[in-house]
C-alpha cells in the first residue's frame, strides 16, 4: 500500500511564484452615489471583478477601517457603523449578529465584518490538544477536530478560526509546545494540511465552513530560554528546512489567512518582516490571502518611551514611535492589525507623507475583501439565531464519540512493565491524584467555549467503567494564573498523602492521575523545569510503597523529565490534556477496550539540560559517545539519548516490521522509489503500530540530520495478522532547501530506516543520479 493519501499530499514544499497584487490609487465617487449603488457584480461572478468594483468606490477611510481587527472587548456599534474590518472573540450569536446589521445595513458600502476566534482544538466539542493529536500519527483525527470545530463556530457567526498553529518546536520549556504537531516538519505539515482540509473543506463559503488562519508566522516556536514572546535567531537553513515546511503545506492545503509573530527573527519583528510577510509568503508562494498580526504585535514593535506615559505595548524598538510601527507593518506585509490601531489611526497622514503607498494599502484592502468574498460574507451575512441557540446543534453524541476515538488515539503508553496494563475493571479500583476529578484542566488550555461541567473526569470515566471505584486526592495542584501560581502552591503538602495510601492499600489496582493543570501549559506559560509540579512524585513513591499494582495518567500540554518516575512506576500512559471525553478515553486505554497506538511526537528528555534535544538534528564531527571525553556529551550523563524519542510507544500486543524491500536502486533526480515493508501482529491483542520512514543523506554540500521522518503509516492489525506497507519517496523527500528556497537535489547515496521509532534499525540504501 502507499503512504496515507494526506501524507502524499502535504510534504511537497515546491514553491510557487506570484505577485504581490497592487492597484492605483482610486477615486471615491460621491457618498449618495455609493450609498445607493450595488456592492459588485451578481453573486456569481468573479470574486476579482467584485473585490475591484468595491474598491474603487472606497474612501481612504473606508479602506483604513477594513485593516483594523479589534477584539470583542473593544468593538462598537461605531465602530461596525463606520465599516471595521474584523472582529476576534466575540461569541455572542446575537451581538454578532447585530453588529453586522449595523455593518451591512448603516454602512456606506455594506461591508460585512469578518468574525474570528482561536478555534484550536474544538469549539464546543474539544478534542486532544494538538501536540496529543499529533501523537496519533493519524491525520484523520486533526482533520476531524478541525471539521467539528468549524461546523460550532460557523453556527454561532464565526468564519475564521486562529488555527492550525504549526510552529514547530524543540522547546519543551515553552508552553505553547503544546499547540502544535512537536518537532518534526513532516508530521507538522501532514497535520497542518489536514486540520485546514476540515475545517475550510472545498469552499469555505459552505455555512458549516470557515477559513482558517495558519500560525505563527515564522519560527516562533524556538524562543531563546523557551520564554514566550523571546527573541529567535536562526540560520536561513534552518528557517527554510525546518519551520518554514509546515507553513506552506498549510497554504498549498488552501488556508487564506496567515497569522505573523509577537517575536522577532533575526532581529526583525515577525509582523514588520518584509522578507518573510512579502517576499517568501506572498511573492515565492503566491500566497493572496491577508496576513493579520497576533495581539498588538504592531505595537509591540515600538521603542518604549522613556520616563513618560505610553500608548500602549511596546519593546522591539524597530520603530520609534505608532506611526512608524504602522509603516513598517503595513509595507512589510501586514494587511490587518489586531487590537492595536497605529495603521488606521495614522494612514491617512502616512500617505500624505509618502511612507505608505497607497498601492500597498489598496493591496492589503483588496486580499480582505478578497476572503470575505470567497466566505460568502456579502451573500450570506447574518447569523441563524434559531440553530445558534439550540444546544443540540453542538456537542452532539456523535461528536463526543469522535472525540472519545480521538483521545483514545492519542494516548501513548510509554512504560508497561510484567503487562501492568490493562487493567481488569471487575476489581476494585482507586483513582488517585490531584487531577483524577479535574474536569477543569482536561480541556486543555485553548478550550474554546468547552465547558468544565460537559467534560468527563478520569474519575467518572473510570467509575462507569469499574463500578464501585474510590477518589483520593492526595494533593492540590491549583488551577490559577500566575503570579499566584507559584511552586508553593502546587501539591506543596503531603497531608493528603495518607488517605491516598490508604485508598491504595484498599484497592486491587489505582490509576494514578498527576500532571499539569491547564493553566501550566499554553500560552504565557514557560516553565524553567519539567519535573511534574511540587510533590506529585513523592505522592507516587508513597503509593509505590504500598505494593498495589498502579499505572501514572499523565495529563500535561508538554514533554516532561520522567526519569524518577520511570524507575518508580509499573507502567505510565501519556494522555496529554485529551479533551470533553477524557476520562472515559483514558478508562478505555486503561482496562483494555482501546489498545493504545499513539507515538510521542517529541523526545522527552532524561534531564533538563539536555534541552534542546530532538532526533533529526544535524551530525557533528565529535558525534556524543559516553565512553569517550573529548566528544559532544554531557559529562554528567551517562547517555547520548532522550529519555523517550520521536516516534516512541508501546502497546498491548507486539509488532515485527521487517522485509523492507527498494523497487530500484537507482533513482533519477526526478524519479521516485518505492520502498515497502510487512507489519505482523505476533502478540495476542488486536492493536495498532505506526510504521515509520526515515531517510538519511550522509554526503551533501550542506550537512543533513542524522534522520528525517518521510512517511508514516497507522495500521491496525488482528493476533497473527500481516499487511505490507508502501512508501514512495521522490524529490521533495531526498531534497533540501538552499537559502534562496530552491529544492537542491544532489547525487549520492541515500540511507532508508524503517521501524516503529526515529531508532528504527531496519535499513537499505539507494542512489540518486
Amino acid at each position: 500500500m502507499k503512504r496515507h493519501a494526506t501524507v502524499a499530499l502535504l510534504a511537497a514544499a515546491t514553491l510557487a511564484v506570484g505577485a504581490v497584487a497592487s492597484s492605483a490609487p482610486s477615486t471615491p465617487t460621491s457618498s449618495d452615489e455609493v450609498a445607493l449603488a450595488p456592492v459588485g457584480p451578481a453573486p456569481g461572478s468573479n470574486v476579482e471583478k467584485r473585490v475591484d468594483a468595491l474598491l474603487e468606490r472606497m474612501t481612504t477611510e473606508e479602506k483604513l477601517q477594513q485593516v483594523q481587527l479589534l477584539s470583542d472587548g473593544q468593538v462598537t456599534d461605531e465602530d461596525a457603523r463606520k465599516g471595521v474590518g474584523g472582529v476576534f472573540s466575540l461569541v455572542d450569536p446575537a451581538r454578532i449578529d447585530e453588529l453586522q446589521h449595523i455593518a451591512v445595513e448603516e454602512s456606506r458600502l455594506g461591508i460585512p465584518i469578518l468574525f474570528a476566534y482561536d478555534t484550536i482544538h474544538g469549539y464546543r466539542t474539544i478534542f486532544p490538544v494538538p501536540l496529543g493529536a499529533a501523537s496519533s500519527f493519524d491525520p484523520e483525527v486533526a482533520r476531524t477536530d478541525a471539521t467539528i470545530g468549524a461546523r460550532e463556530s460557523a453556527t454561532v457567526g464565526l468564519k475564521q478560526i486562529y488555527s492550525p498553529m504549526v510552529d514547530l518546536s524543540h522547546e519543551p520549556r515553552w508552553g505553547r509546545i503544546v499547540e502544535g504537531g512537536g518537532e518534526d516538519p513532516y508530521l507538522n505539515a501532514v497535520l497542518a494540511a489536514a486540520r485546514v482540509k476540515g475545517a475550510q473543506g472545498d469552499d469555505y463559503a459552505a455555512r458549516d465552513k470557515v477559513v482558517t488562519s495558519v500560525k505563527h508566522f515564522v519560527a516562533y516556536g524556538q524562543p531563546e530560554g523557551g520564554r514566550d514572546y523571546n527573541t529567535t535567531d536562526m540560520s536561513e537553513s534552518r528557517l527554510r528546512n525546518y519551520y518554514l515546511p509546515p507553513f506552506k503545506a498549510a497554504i498549498d492545503a488552501g488556508a487564506d489567512t496567515v497569522m505573523c509573530s509577537f517575536n522577532s527573527i533575526n532581529g526583525v519583528p515577525g509582523c514588520a518582516n518584509r522578507y518573510t510577510e512579502t517576499d517568501i509568503l506572498k511573492k515565492e508562494w503566491g500566497f493572496d490571502g491577508f496576513i493579520e498580526s497576533d495581539y498588538t504585535a504592531v505595537s509591540e514593535t515600538r521603542a518604549c518611551p522613556p520616563r513618560k506615559p505610553d500608548e500602549g505595548p511596546c519593546g522591539h524598538g524597530t520603530a520609534a514611535d505608532g506611526p512608524e510601527a504602522a509603516a513598517n507593518a503595513l509595507m512589510a506585509g501586514t494587511d490587518s492589525e489586531m487590537v492595536s490601531t497605529h495603521i488606521r489611526d495614522n494612514g491617512a497622514q502616512l500617505l500624505r507623507e509618502g511612507r505608505i503607498s497607497r498601492a500597498r494599502l489598496d493591496d492589503a484592502v483588496r486580499r480582505i475583501l478578497r476572503i470575505k468574498f470567497r466566505a460568502g460574507l456579502f451573500d450570506h451575512p447574518y447569523v441563524d439565531q434559531a440553530e445558534a441557540a439550540d444546544e443540540s446543534s453542538f456537542l452532539t453524541d456523535d461528536d463526543r464519540a469522535a472525540a472519545r476515538e480521538a483521545a483514545g488515539r492519542s494516548m501513548v503508553l510509554l512504560k508497561n512493565h510484567d503487562a501492568t496494563l490493562p487493567f481488569d475493571a471487575s476489581k476494585k479500583t482507586a483513582v488517585i491524584g490531584p487531577l483524577g476529578k479535574d474536569q477543569h484542566s482536561v480541556l486543555g488550555p485553548w478550550w474554546g467555549r468547552g465547558r468544565d461541567e460537559d467534560a468527563v473526569s478520569v474519575f467518572d470515566g473510570v467509575s462507569e467503567q469499574s463500578p464501585g471505584a474510590t477518589y483520593a486526592e492526595g494533593c492540590t495542584l491549583t488551577p490559577s494564573e500566575p503570579p499566584s501560581n507559584t511552586p508553593e502552591d502546587e501539591c506543596a503538602s503531603d497531608a493528603g498523602f495518607a488517605e491516598a495510601v490508604a485508598a491504595a492499600e484498599a484497592a486491587d489496582q489505582v490509576v494514578l492521575t498527576v500532571g499539569e493543570t491547564r493553566e501550566m501549559s499554553g500560552e504565557a506559560a514557560s516553565r524553567t523545569t519539567l519535573d511534574l509540579p511540587g510533590r506529585q512524585e513523592e505522592l507516587i513513591e508513597a503509593i509505590k510503597a504500598t505494593g498495589t499494582p498502579f499505572v501514572v495518567v499523565l495529563l500535561n500540554g508538554r514533554p516532561l523529565t520522567l526519569g524518577d518516575v520511570a524507575g518508580d512506576s509499573p507502567a505510565m500512559l501519556e494522555a496529554w490534556f485529551p479533551g470533553v471525553e477524557a476520562g472515559n478515553a483514558v478508562a478505555d486505554v486503561v482496562f483494555g477496550k482501546v489498545n493504545p497506538g499513539g507515538k510521542l511526537p517529541v523526545s522527552f528528555p532524561q534531564r533538563l539540560g539536555q534541552v534542546p534535544i530532538y532526533y533529526n538534528h544535524e551530525p557533528t564531527g565529535r558525534p556524543c559517545d559516553v565512553t569517550q571525553k573529548y566528544n559532544s556529551r554531557y559529562r554528567d550523563l551517562r547517555s547520548c539519548d532522550p529519555l523517550y524519542e520521536f516516534g516512541f510507544g508501546l502497546s498491548y500486543t507486539s509488532f515485527d516490521i521487517s522485509g523492507l524491500t527498494l523497487d530500484r536502486r537507482t533513482m533519477s533526480r526526478n524519479g521516485r522509489v518505492k520502498v515497502s515493508v510487512t507489519v505482523k501482529n505476533t502478540g495476542e491483542r488486536k492493536g495498532d503500530e505506526v510504521v515509520q520512514l526515515y531517510l538519511r543523506d550522509p554526503v551533501a554540500s550542506i550537512a543533513q540530520p542524522v534522520r528525517r521522518l518521510r512517511g508514516f503509516e497507522r495500521v491496525t492489525l488482528a493476533p497473527g495478522q500481516t499487511q505490507r506497507v508502501g512508501f514512495t519517496l521522490d524529490r521533495d523527500d531526498v531534497g533540501f532547501r538552499d537559502n534562496r528556497g530552491k529544492l537542491v537535489v544532489e547525487p549520492g547515496e541515500i540511507q532508508v530506516y524503517v521501524g516503529s521509532s526515529a531508532r528504527a534499525d531496519l535499513t537499505d540504501s539507494f542512489r540518486v543520479r
